[in-house]
């Protein structure tokens, strides 16, 4: 045995562990960045027949069966997607994908978690239509927005009886106490056949199945310091309870997107609990 002493090793810095921990987490997000931000669970696809029980008739394999008999595959294939492919070119479990907060305090979400905002086009223009065909202005009704506020009229498709919930939504704003108008009046708008902000993918405006509220106390993450270099820092002024009424109604909110736009509600109950048994969506 020698008898010659081994020199002691040098302690490894925690800021090294830190740096190594950091550049483990920044690789596994990139390269797959749902996965590791929302779970590697497989989407609850049966939630969506609950959520459009008079469009969608069953799921057979990987088929999604409307009661039209009009086959759509539910998984195209190409596994989790990064980001930038998940919101451009999304399949129908895509849209699942991402588990969204219903009920939840409004904090910051988490990078690149924007449930809701990946729609699958095949799927929404089957839905509702192409407003670029026409075809959906002819199932729009014009509704009363608060009706003893307001009285604003607009124009929201009749499809899943999305204009009956959002009279329904109307109703119960109304009721609230006056310190809620300066969110809700005047609306920003509901159906309009228009791309979304730096893309070409229809807008849910477009489908006739979102609204947007007052603007001047509406935050967007396009507005935000340090957007352009992809930084978003959160910003919301809508009160919890205003986005309580609209969710309780089948309709999601911008705010809970990391890409938040918190003017902006689209029906989409797919992404939320079923309602009480015994009631619709």
């Amino acid at each position: 045995m020698s008898s010659r002493t081994s020199s002691p090793q040098p302690p490894i810095k925690k800021s090294f562990i830190r740096e190594l921990l950091t550049f483990s987490l920044v690789f596994a997000f990139a390269a797959h960045p749902l996965e590791a931000r929302a779970g590697s669970d497989a989407p609850n696809v049966a939630r969506i027949i609950e959520a459009y029980p008079d469009a969608l008739g069953k799921i057979e394999g990987n088929e999604l069966v409307w009661r039209d008999g009009t086959r759509m595959p539910l998984d195209d294939g190409h596994g989790v997607k990064a980001f930038a492919d998940w919101i451009e070119n999304p399949d129908i479990e895509d849209m699942l994908r991402v588990p969204y907060p219903a009920g939840a305090p409004a904090d910051a979400p988490a990078p690149e978690i924007d449930p809701g905002r990946a729609r699958n086009a095949v799927f929404f223009e089957k839905m509702y239509g192409d407003c670029r065909k026409g075809d959906v202005r002819a199932k729009l009704k014009t509704i009363v927005w608060l009706p003893s506020k307001a009285k604003q009229r607009l124009q929201v498709t009749t499809v899943n009886g999305v204009a009956d919930r959002l009279e329904a939504i109307s109703r119960e704003l109304d009721a609230l106490p006056a310190e809620f108008d300066k969110y809700l009046v005047p609306a920003g708008g509901t159906y309009n056949c228009r791309p979304i902000a730096g893309t070409n993918r229809v807008s849910a405006h477009g489908y006739g199945i979102a609204i947007d509220i007052a603007v001047a106390q509406s935050d967007y993450w396009r507005w935000a310091s340090g957007a352009a270099a992809g930084k978003v820092a959160f910003r919301n002024r809508i009160p919890d309870q205003i986005v309580r009424i609209f969710e309780r109604h089948g309709f999601i909110w911008g705010g809970r997107w990391y890409h938040y736009d918190t003017m902006h509600f689209e029906y989409r109950p797919e992404l939320l609990p079923p309602p009480p048994s015994g009631a619709r969506n």
